[in-house]
Parts: structure tokens; sequence; C-alpha cells
């Protein structure tokens, strides 16, 4: 065998050591080398490439939040009952999508106000606070939620619970074989079991309900100072029904006591009688 060939064989060798070295390397990495590839493919994920629509991976809470808002808005009093119209029929026209008027009510006199409370939906809500609020002072916002997740679940599973166990006793329910008193308590369990599963969908259509959409509660109130001078205004006309109270009150306690002072009287007056008797004896 000659050097040339010997030479050719001994770098075939070589390379093929090389590249079953480089991939025993890669087969058999460290987990330390291998965490650090997989953080630094996380770190340079594309925002939005998630399952977030924010942008960014965010831990999923499994929550189902029914919100609530109680807003609270002053103005003048003789915009109050245009502004609450205003509000009741930007609902009822889905002017900001899907809403309902759930209740309205309001009072005038010297401090007029107003209360609306909707369902609508998310995408609404502030469009509708700012129309309620347009130009007026919010003097209060709250927003408080509810988390119905648990309540959904174990709905989730009542349903189906009553579903299998209302497929069992159909099943039973098609036997020849059955007594009439069987077939007769069997009518009864299917009924019954129809009856709360029936009760669980409209209980599962309300927490859906709540869920999707959200509860504003509108409350317009007077100024500060409008509120101040009626409260002022209010106490001059309470001076009158004062006055009258007490003196009524005081009627009603001589009329008491005028029976009592009666009798005092006739007790005093016959004591004199006996004691100037006894001394003319």
């Amino acid at each position: 065998m000659d050097t040339n060939t010997i030479a050719n064989r001994l770098g075939t060798l070589l390379l093929a050591t090389a590249m079953l070295a480089g991939c025993a390397k890669h087969a058999y990495e460290s987990p330390a080398e291998t965490s650090v590839k997989t953080t630094e493919s996380y770190l340079t994920v594309k925002p939005g490439s998630g399952s977030d629509a924010g942008g960014g991976a965010k831990a999923d809470l499994g929550v189902l939040l029914a919100y609530e808002h109680q807003i609270r808005i002053r103005m003048p009093g003789e915009r109050i009952a245009a502004r609450a119209s205003e509000v009741q029929a930007a609902c009822n026209s889905g002017k900001f999508g899907a809403c309902a008027v759930l209740g309205m009510s309001q009072s005038g006199g010297d401090d007029p106000s107003a209360t609306v409370q909707v369902r609508i939906v998310p995408d609404g809500v502030d469009k509708l606070i700012g129309l309620a609020g347009k130009g007026e002072q919010i003097a209060e916002r709250s927003i408080q939620a509810e988390d119905l997740a648990t309540a959904v679940r174990d709905n989730s599973l009542r349903q189906d619970r009553l579903r299998k166990e209302h497929a069992r006793l159909l099943e039973f329910q098609d036997r020849k074989d059955l007594k009439i008193a069987d077939v007769m308590t069997l009518s009864g369990r299917i009924a019954e079991i129809e009856a709360q599963l029936q009760a669980a969908e409209q209980e599962a259509a309300q927490q859906q309900r709540r869920i999707s959409t959200q509860l504003v509660t509108l409350t317009f109130q007077t100024t500060r100072a409008q509120e101040n001078t009626g409260e002022i205004g209010q106490a001059f006309k309470d001076v009158g029904s004062i006055v009258t109270g007490v003196v009524a009150f005081m009627i009603r306690a001589f009329a008491a006591l005028l029976p009592v002072a009666v009798v005092l009287f006739v007790l005093v007056v016959v004591i004199r009688r006996i004691r100037r008797a006894r001394r003319k004896s």
C-alpha cells in the first residue's frame, strides 16, 4: 500500500470521527445548555405571537369576571332629566352596541336626581359613560368584578351529571319488562331531572350574560353649590313645620296633664277643708 493511499484513508477516518463527535455533542447537550437555549428562544419571540392579543405571553388565571360599574355625575339640576333621557335613548337604540335598560328613576324638586341602570357590551361601557358625563363632573367612579369561574364549572358539571342520569333513565324506561309502578317512578324521576336541567341551563345563560356584558349604574346629582343652597332653603322651609310640631307637642302634653291637675286641685281643696274643720272643732 503506497503512501498516498494511507494518507487518504487517515483523512477520511479523521473526518468521520469529527462528524461523530459533533453529532454526539448535539445529542447529549447538558440541561444547562438546553435551558439557556430555551430562554433565548423565548426572549426572541415577537410580541403578539403568543395567545395574548395584547402582546407578550401572560399566565392564564382561569377567571371569568362579571364587571359592575358605579358612576356618580354632578351637574346643574335643570339638565339632569334631559341627560338621563339621552342616556336611556342611546342604550335603547344600540348606539354603542347591544344594551338594555334595567331600571330608571327620577326625582324633582329643589334637589333633583336621576339613576339609570343598564347592561351593555364591554366595548360600549366607556362610550356610554362619556355620553353621560359629557362636559360634567364625574364625582365618583368605581369598578368591581365577581369571579364566576367556580360557579360556571360547578354548573357545567351539574348539567353533565343530569344529562347522563337522564339518558340512563330513558334507557330503563324503554325496557318491556317494567311494571306499572316502576314506570310511574321512572317518569316522575325523569320529570324531576328535566326540571333541574332546565334550571341549570337558565342559570348558565344568566352567568354567560353577566360575563359577556357589564352592569353600569349611572347616578346624576346636582352640584355641591346647588345642593348646599337647596339644603339651606329646605331648612327655612322646615322652620314652620318644626314650630308647628313643638306647639302640637305642647298642646298634647297639656291635654294629657289637665286631668291630673284637676284631680290634684280637688284633693288640695278637700284637704284644706278637712284641716279647717278640725281647727274649728
